[in-house]
């Protein structure tokens, strides 16, 4: 049965699809339009609720939040992508929590201050941006001495801990803020290694980024 992701074709919504394609599994894209207010539609909120993307539907289970949608799907298909043994799961867990609490933050707040509010016609808050700066840097010195000491987050393998931060790691390229990651050896050569594993390519090429 085909998977139905509901959301736009870029951001939380990538992340779903690239754990898709990671796992083999088949999808469609029912896209939701933001700009027109689409996930605020009485139908869009009786699949979620508080009005966020992205859904997904299979068959007659209804699940959101990206981060529980791909931990879903990797353990209901037994993926290593959730970890080897039960303490690289533990640390898989951990970095998907930091990830979630500590590094899209300051990024996602990046995007909206800087290619999101223009487009909407929104001045930019400039201290917000030097803030959001900071508190990057901060969060990617920790991944500095991290992947110092691994390939990836998790130990050697790629997991679902460097898959989450794809997404929206790509748009520092397009904000002008790539140096956050060049300027860091290791935090460089991780992100060359999975902004290049051939899921990402995949979906990059079918939904490239709209910014």
């Amino acid at each position: 049965m085909v998977v139905k992701v509901y959301g736009p074709e870029y951001a939380s919504t990538k992340r779903v699809i690239l754990a898709l394609v990671e796992l083999g599994i088949d999808y469609e894209v029912v896209k939701v339009d933001l700009f027109k207010g689409e996930h605020k539609t009485p139908e869009f909120l009786k699949l979620q609720p508080f009005g966020v993307v992205p859904v997904v539907q299979d068959g007659d289970y209804t699940l959101y939040e990206s981060r529980a949608i791909i931990r879903y799907y990797a353990e209901k298909y037994k993926s290593e992508l959730l970890g080897k043994t039960i303490e690289e799961r533990g640390l898989v867990e951990q970095w998907l929590e930091i990830e979630a609490h500590n590094f899209q933050p300051p990024v996602y707040d990046l995007v909206v201050q800087l290619l999101f509010n223009p487009k909407l016609g929104i001045p930019t808050n400039q201290e917000r941006v030097k803030e959001d700066d900071e508190k990057l840097a901060r969060v990617l010195d920790v991944y500095e001495e991290r992947l110092s000491q691994s390939k990836y987050l998790v130990g050697d393998s790629f997991t679902l801990a460097d898959l989450s931060h794809i997404p929206f790691t790509q748009f520092l390229g397009g904000m002008g803020k790539e140096h956050l990651l060049r300027d860091r050896k290791h935090v460089s050569a991780w992100w060359d290694d999975i902004s290049t594993r051939p899921s990402w390519k995949k979906v990059h090429e079918l939904y490239p980024a709209p910014f």
